[in-house]
């Protein structure tokens, strides 16, 4: 995993989103037009927390998210999403 160079602040989480699945679990190939976002992705910065709240999650976990979470972003030709902490559901 390549170190970025973007300091998330507060209890944002920079996410790297895994690539969309696509095969079903029968083997089923799913068209470009009908994969779904992929709610799954590793942690590659995460800023310091806040006052009240330390953060959970850390650089290289595992997380699910929502299908709406964070604000996407293209860094260096790659694309990441920008979310709070609270978006992320768990750790995996």
């Amino acid at each position: 995993m390549a170190k970025v160079n973007i300091k998330p602040l507060a209890d944002r989480v920079l996410v790297e989103p895994m690539a969309a699945e696509t095969k079903t679990a029968s083997g089923i190939i799913i068209p470009d037009t009908a994969k779904e976002k992929p709610q799954k992705g590793k942690v590659v910065a995460v800023g310091p927390g806040t006052k009240d709240e330390d953060m959970t999650v850390k650089e290289g976990d595992t997380v699910l998210y929502g299908k709406y979470s964070g604000t996407e972003l293209k860094f260096d030709g790659k694309d990441y999403l920008m979310m709070r902490e609270s978006d992320i559901l768990a750790i995996i």
